[in-house]
């Protein structure tokens, strides 16, 4: 054993070198074993093609030509092998179909015109069905009548910009925010200057009115957020954790959580009563410049300087869908009092949204500047403010512009003085207030003697909205 071993040590762990005789043995073997029976069952092919397919493959078959026939008559199929023969089967359909079209014989001359007229008009109807898919379909929304809205009061009382503004939830007074540093309450049917708050140590950029506690919440450029308790005219509670200029806030209608939005791209969610920082809600690349909260999903929606909208689940306190339409910085956004949906103003186009996706539903584009401010009332008019002075009023449901003011600064003003930077509707949406450069608030009222004779709706200029594809 031991000289055995010596003799075949230099072999010990080479590869076995295998003969090929044998290799195709075991194929023939294998293939006569697995497809032999489903090659006598579907081969619908005469028997010497057969023989001299098998004999390639290396097949020997005994031919029993009586026996096959009866087979080829009444074949026993299983169910597994006509899904494996039904490509095959309908190849062969597709071919004896070819065969018998290239063996017919030519139609006479009057049959082959008859065939051409009919495949010219069949051409004809595909092509219109196929321009009919291809031309997208263009419906004209007939607007609702709106009368134009004229001014019927300025307010003057700050020394700087008006920069923010906030309705009283039983609808007897207002609050302005201003570069000035001071927050100053307003009685909505005189105008009169009922009191002003002063705390900020610089320009105030957001105010809130909550309409289930007597408290205000203001931002402002000083990195601060302040809690104001109107019975007693004081700062209760101070919210800190924002590195820069916060410049939205908003309150959540049936959380004890507020909202803000600022220049360091984070959107803060606050517990009013503790004062803790409950979310860091990050993502944005720029300035948070508008914070919009509701009860229903998304309970948070953000719109950034980096033109992208992001809607938030607030109880996880990550970012659920980024919308990025838009190509220009967001400053302003309104939420629909009774549809699920939202716009977005930018420089580029408004935007109408549709909760809780973000999904888009209509454009509405001509007010070709930055716009500040946007606002909304019970009878779907939007209104838009602009950097230049500009504010353009339209109906929701269509997008028709149905007037368009441009602001006079007061005097003294000079005339770049006439951006405007906040607006809003009172609870009763018959009254506009607006916040301007000029340092005045205005406030603006439908007009009593408009008609829709005298006003009357130029539908040429209605922007057109895109349908659904549809056949005809």
């Amino acid at each position: 054993v031991k000289r055995t071993h010596e003799m075949f040590i230099a072999n010990i762990g080479a590869k076995v070198e295998e003969d090929e005789n044998i290799l195709e043995y075991k194929r023939k073997l294998k293939f006569q074993d697995e497809y032999a029976e489903r090659v006598d069952k579907y081969l619908k092919i005469n028997e010497v093609q057969k023989e001299k397919i098998l004999k390639r493959l290396g097949v020997k078959v005994e031919a029993k030509r009586e026996e096959k026939k009866e087979e080829e008559k009444n074949p026993k199929v299983d169910e597994e092998d006509k899904k494996l023969f039904e490509p095959l089967e309908k190849l062969t359909e597709l071919g004896n179909i070819g065969k018998t079209i290239r063996e017919a014989p030519k139609p006479v001359e009057e049959k082959k015109e008859k065939i051409e007229d009919k495949s010219k008009s069949l051409v004809n109807v595909l092509a219109s069905t196929e321009r009919q898919i291809m031309v997208k379909q263009r419906k004209e929304i007939k607007p609702q009548w709106h009368p134009p809205w004229k001014l019927m009061r300025v307010i003057s009382g700050h020394q700087g910009w008006v920069r923010c503004l906030a309705i009283d939830p039983s609808n007897q007074y207002f609050v302005s925010g201003s570069n000035d540093r001071t927050i100053k309450f307003w009685d909505l049917a005189s105008g009169q200057l009922k009191i002003s708050l002063v705390g900020h140590i610089s320009a105030v950029r957001g105010l809130a009115l909550s309409a289930r506690h007597p408290y205000l919440f203001s931002c402002s450029e000083d990195k601060s957020v302040y809690c104001w308790d109107l019975e007693q005219n004081k700062i209760v509670r101070k919210y800190h954790g924002h590195l820069s200029g916060v410049y939205s806030i908003a309150i959540h209608p049936t959380l004890d959580v507020i909202i803000t939005g600022g220049r360091d791209s984070v959107a803060r969610v606050w517990d009013i009563r503790t004062k803790s920082n409950v979310h860091s809600l990050e993502g944005h690349g720029d300035t948070v410049g508008s914070v919009l909260t509701q009860e229903y999903e998304p309970q948070v929606i953000t719109g950034s300087y980096d033109s992208t909208i992001k809607l938030w689940d607030l109880g996880m306190g990550k970012c659920m869908q980024t919308l990025t339409q838009h190509k220009k910085a967001i400053r302003s956004m309104v939420m629909h009092h009774e549809e699920y949906t939202f716009a977005s103003a930018a420089a580029d186009k408004i935007r109408v949204w549709k909760c809780p996706d973000g999904q888009p539903l209509r454009n509405i584009a001509g007010h070709n500047t930055i716009i500040n401010t946007m606002s909304l009332n019970k009878d779907n008019v939007l209104v838009t403010g602009g950097d230049n002075g500009t504010m353009y009023f339209w109906d929701w449901q269509s997008g028709y512009n149905f007037h368009q003011i441009q602001t006079i600064p007061q005097p003294g003003s000079l005339s770049c003085e006439a951006g405007i930077f906040a607006s809003l509707f009172d609870l009763s949406s018959l009254r506009l207030i607006t916040g301007e450069c000029d340092k005045t608030i205005k406030i603006w009222k439908e007009d009593p003697t408009a008609t829709p004779q005298t006003h009357p709706i130029k539908l040429t200029h209605l922007p057109p909205v895109q349908l659904p594809l549809t056949l005809k």
